[in-house]
């Protein structure tokens, strides 16, 4: 699944939360089944005295029953699934949107029991003879009758227990009929609305990942039980269905075929079987949406799927034009043939993750596939380009081969995060992208991984069994510190046997599952073939970097050559409590270059060596983890740093780019952990008034912010703004000349960011004429709505300064302009400058829209508040809404969902006093057993709220001298 910058992801609630939940939707459902129950005929097969009372018996006593526990028994294997949906677009009388349908699951019998267990989630089923299914034998086997049925909420299950045991290898057919709620909460099969030319439009989609798939039919929801999918859907004639395959109208003329149900004349779509595959792949969807595609004959048959509008506009061109690129990469990459006909991509209205890898049927938000050069910037084609590489490694890493369970989540994650880089460079070559990965995800993990509170990348798979422990591995972790360690991997063992490994991989496992040691065999094979020396097996290597929580970091003395590793953590008083068979001990592939000689590599395999051509002469410098390949920081002693520090001032680019921007992310939080003093961090920035490279700069931003989050109240705020002003200068007014006055877009990727950095930065601070430059480019958007000139790469930040500069008049402006946005990356750039307002009310008022859907689109809502909260003025405003509205925005807005976490991260990354951490002590008494997702990010949040403190107590006073004396002295 495509991250949406750990935004947001599908929607799975907390055990208590479901059961509730799920009651409330059996008995509201369960009224209206009776009227859509003659509605089903034409899709179910008639039955006798049909019953809807749901059967549920008392309580075992024992919570050690099968049906108690959150996995499913080991005695069943599904083979096939005939499954038959109606999604209704409009309401019924009890202003609800339902859908109903029935699911026949072929399943073989793998060990003898008299008990069936199959997931079913908020689904009101329809009662045969008293019993919630129907079973039969295949191929001569006899099916024992049923014996009792029920549905226990708490696991969701559907238990069947039988008069009689399966024969262990028969097959057999469960058949079960049901009603849903088509509800908007982005889980399951749900709905997504629009309005287009004034008229509502309803969607029908599905996010299955990762257990939700039992929200549309009964299945035996796990990734291992792999099965085809046999799908028909029913939708109004003005619609189109979609999903996993093709459906039948391209090779047999009787489908789809018009069909009248109830009166309705609508239109019956039935789909070839897909491949063997898990549930959480499985989607499909019913829309009024329009195409592009390719043209007929082409081998794979690529469509993207989006708004009317949208299409018309043009703005699928671009996911066209890199579509097939990035999917001929990853077969040569992979040695590997695409393994499907076709691949649909489609653009939501309403969608929690930034995309999901559905096999033939991936679904984004909008802001995922769609771009208008018009109107979108850079940055958003980037994400565009990096999203679809992402799921479309997917389709091999993931999809034709499937993790056993969700334990292994990082290794789908972290792979498809790594190669969407790979894939991204091959379509953009210019971009760079495979130096932006060091900024786009492993500079930011780091921080994360740096805590006490961190987890190890693979868990036990006996610690991840509930739906909210799952949702919680969709994190950071996962993506970033996954991608990095496989990217650390490729480095040291070459990227071209990296990818004959995934090669036999792949072959060897097609439609099957593995565990993560069955990839470290097939990188070990291509090793040994290669010829490789390593100092261990890759799996010995590996499993440092993936059983242990953390990373090192490696301290080398250059006049003795002495080199040591121990595990870094930001604060130096936290207390791990999590035990590693490690000790904290890595393989580290140490690479490093001197003056005058090329890059050298060495393993430090123990807690401390000796290399002695690290040694250095008095005039000499050394820079290690070159190009920041590594997943680790370092450390220097006082000589080499003082020189490396001359090295930037006097000739900066001696040292490569992705190096100058290491140095600073190294310094900066080796001063936060009490390894260097804060001034050292500090003085890595001097150098800044002569660079105009991007990675330095945002580097230095990233660290330079903490110092705002902490001081941004503080007398330290004043000479902190004169300093940056002073180091950013030179940048604005090189981009000035660079751009001809701002009329030009700079040619290179990283600049036209850098530029951005620039006039932010300049905005800020108060550098002379930035303040005017934006506000007046606003301005004249306000005297004309219909034509806005400012530069797409610029819009955030013109839009952010110039509403932090005005007033209701511009705030309203802007919200008139985001609801009124046809174009998504237009709308969340809108979104997040509303954030940007000094004026209190009008944050509050942003803050109650929120709870909108109207207003605020759901998908949307957290990030809003996030936004709200990195506003000094709002954070406050925006704890105190979030503790007061919690329950709200826990039941209504998925306290399981992926990232729900961020609210917790992103309003409380101020906090550093003792009456905040006592305030967030009190929220997690308040709210216990009503976190989900959230549990770990809080425990995050007190470990980091005790770090500021610590931090801000020990060097408030060296930092406001340093401020105060480089900007009293002459440049």
């Amino acid at each position: 699944m495509g991250k949406g910058f750990y935004i947001s992801k599908a929607v799975a609630v907390t055990c208590v939360v479901v059961a509730i939940a799920a009651v409330a939707t059996i008995i509201a459902l369960s009224v209206v089944y009776a009227q859509e129950k003659s509605k089903n005929e034409a899709i179910s097969p008639p039955t006798t005295s049909p019953d809807t009372t749901t059967i549920t018996p008392t309580t075992p006593s024992t919570p050690k029953e099968p049906w108690q526990r959150y996995r499913l028994p080991d005695s069943l294997a599904p083979v096939s699934y005939n499954v038959t949906l109606w999604p209704r677009l409009k309401t019924n009388a009890d202003g609800l949107y339902i859908f109903s349908g029935h699911s026949t699951v072929v399943f073989t019998c793998v060990k003898e029991t008299d008990l069936i267990l199959i997931h079913s989630n908020r689904l009101n089923l329809t009662a045969f003879e008293g019993y919630h299914a129907k079973l039969k034998g295949l191929d001569g086997a006899t099916a024992p009758s049923l014996k009792n049925t029920w549905l226990e909420v708490p696991t969701q299950y559907l238990v069947i227990q039988l008069s009689g045991p399966l024969q262990a290898g028969s097959k057999y057919e469960l058949f079960t009929e049901f009603v849903g709620e088509l509800a908007d909460d982005l889980g399951g099969f749900y709905r997504s609305e629009y309005f287009e030319d004034g008229v509502k439009k309803v969607v029908a989609t599905t996010q299955m990942q990762p257990t939700d798939a039992r929200k549309a039919f009964p299945c035996f929801d796990e990734p291992a039980m792999k099965a085809v999918f046999h799908m028909t859907l029913i939708h109004p004639q003005e619609t189109v269905a979609l999903s996993n395959a093709m459906n039948y109208g391209k090779f047999l003329s009787q489908y789809p075929v018009n069909i009248t149900m109830d009166g309705q004349k609508l239109i019956q779509t039935r789909f070839e079987p897909t491949e063997i595959m898990s549930t959480y792949l499985l989607a499909f969807v019913v829309c009024d949406f329009a195409y592009i595609g390719t043209k007929p004959g082409a081998e794979v048959l690529i469509r993207i799927w989006a708004r009317r509008k949208a299409i018309e506009e043009g703005q699928g061109n671009y996911a066209l034009e890199k579509t097939g690129p990035i999917l001929s990469f990853f077969e040569n990459y992979y040695n590997s043939s695409y393994p499907l006909t076709k691949s649909d991509q489609i653009a939501l209205p309403d969608f929690s993750a930034g995309a999901m890898e559905n096999w033939g049927l991936i679904t984004y938000r909008e802001t995922a596939l769609l771009y208008n050069p018009d109107v979108s910037s850079n940055g958003d084609k980037e994400w565009v380009a990096t999203v679809i590489s992402h799921e479309l490694a997917h389709m091999w890493f993931g999809n034709l081969v499937t993790m056993k369970w969700w334990n292994d989540l990082w290794l789908n994650e972290g792979f498809a995060t790594y190669v969407s880089y790979l894939g991204a460079n091959y379509a953009e070559p210019t971009w760079k992208m495979k130096d932006l990965i060091v900024l786009n995800e492993i500079v930011g993990v780091m921080a994360v991984d740096a805590l006490a509170s961190s987890h190890p990348l693979s868990s036990k798979e006996e610690d991840i069994q509930m739906p909210e422990h799952i949702s919680e591995l969709f994190d950071s972790i996962t993506y970033s510190k996954g991608a990095a360690v496989l990217r650390m991997l490729s480095e040291f063992i070459t990227e071209t046997v990296f990818s004959k490994g995934l090669s036999t991989y792949l072959e060897e496992f097609k439609y099957k599952n593995t565990v993560y040691t069955d990839l470290w065999k097939h990188l070990q094979m291509a090793v040994d073939k290669a010829g490789i020396k390593l100092p261990s097996s890759v799996e010995v290597i590996m499993n440092r970097w993936i059983l242990q929580m953390g990373f090192p970091v490696v301290t080398i003395d250059t006049k003795t050559g002495k080199i040591t590793q121990k595990h870094f953590l930001l604060d130096p008083d936290s207390v791990v409590d999590r035990p590693s068979e490690f000790n904290y001990e890595w393989f580290v592939p140490i690479t490093w270059i001197k003056t005058g000689v090329e890059r050298q590599q060495y393993w430090l395999v123990d807690k401390e060596a000796t290399n002695n051509d690290m040694m250095l002469n008095a005039n000499d410098w050394l820079v290690a983890n070159v190009d920041m390949r590594g997943f680790y920081r370092v450390n220097y002693d006082a000589g080499n740093w003082e020189r490396l520090l001359a090295k930037l001032s006097s000739q900066h680019k001696d040292i490569p780019v992705i190096n100058r921007a290491q140095i600073i992310d190294d310094a900066f939080n080796l001063a936060r952990a009490e390894m260097v003093n804060t001034t050292l961090a500090l003085r890595t920035t001097k150098f800044l008034n002569k660079e105009v490279e991007y990675m330095p700069w945002q580097t230095a931003r990233n660290n330079l912010d903490y110092y705002f989050l902490m001081f941004d109240r503080s007398e330290v705020y004043g000479p902190m703004q004169a300093y940056i002003k002073r180091q950013v200068s030179p940048l604005f007014n090189y981009f000035k000349d660079l751009t001809l006055n701002w009329t030009k877009i700079p040619e290179s990727h990283t600049d036209q960011y850098n530029q951005v950095n620039a006039i932010s930065l300049a905005c800020s601070t108060g550098v002379k004429g930035c303040r005017d430059l934006t506000t007046g480019w606003f301005r004249e958007w306000m005297k004309n709505s219909t034509n806005n000139k400012i530069s797409p790469n610029l819009k955030s930040t013109v839009y952010c300064s110039a509403i932090a500069a005005g007033g209701v008049e511009e705030w309203d402006f802007a919200w008139s302009m985001y609801k009124n946005a046809t174009i998504a990356s237009e709308a969340e750039k809108l979104m997040h400058a509303l954030s940007c307002t000094k004026q209190p009310w009008l944050l509050n008022r942003y803050l109650q829209y929120c709870l909108d859907p109207e207003k605020i689109r759901k998908q949307d809502a957290t990030i809003t508040i996030i936004y709200i909260a990195s506003n000094p003025i709002g954070q406050p405003l925006a704890w105190d809404f979030i503790r007061a509205n919690w329950n709200h925005i826990f039941n209504d807005y998925g306290g399981g969902s992926f990232s729900f976490g961020g609210i917790i991260n992103g309003v409380t990354k101020r906090f550093s006093t003792e009456f905040d951490y006592k305030q967030l002590l009190q929220f997690k008494e308040d709210n216990a057993g009503q976190l989900g997702s959230a549990t770990t990010a809080l425990e995050q949040a007190l470990e980091r709220t005790k770090a500021n403190m610590n931090w801000v107590a020990m060097n408030k006073k060296q930092v406001l001298e340093w401020f105060t004396s480089e900007t009293s002295s002459p440049v």
